[in-house]
């Protein structure tokens, strides 16, 4: 029996990551940066809003990666997402590869409903 692919709208949840393309990111330094988020942001929705990481877990574990231009985007997502009651976490850099200590690479969103989330991300271009 072949598996049926799920279409954008079977999913009822899903966790947004958010990276800045002002950065100058290897692929590998990149990746463990949305990497970091997604692991931050699962284990706190766990905590936090078990019913919503139980969901989400059962869906799949839905993740969509998108971009922005500046680090100041950052702030205004995470401001709207936590008014909406998402949990977010911006993954700062230890400095000891690509970038500098304290650079702040990428925005976890969510798990959370796509209804929700989509009112934060839903107009960024994926990366």
């Amino acid at each position: 029996m072949k598996a049926q692919k799920k279409n954008q709208s079977d999913f009822e949840y899903k966790m947004v990551i958010v990276t800045r393309s002002d950065l100058s990111l290897s692929a590998g330094k990149l990746a463990a940066q949305v990497s970091h988020a997604a692991v931050t942001c699962t284990l706190l929705t766990k905590k936090h809003k078990p019913e919503w990481f139980t969901k989400w877990q059962r869906e799949g574990a839905k993740k969509v990666v998108v971009k922005i231009e500046t680090l100041e985007e950052f702030y205004s997502l995470k401001e709207k997402a936590e008014t909406l009651g998402i949990i977010t976490n911006i993954v700062t850099d230890a400095g000891y590869t690509e970038i500098a200590e304290g650079t702040q690479t990428v925005l976890g969103i969510g798990p959370a409903p796509s209804n929700l989330i989509d009112q934060v991300t839903g107009e960024l271009p994926l990366l």
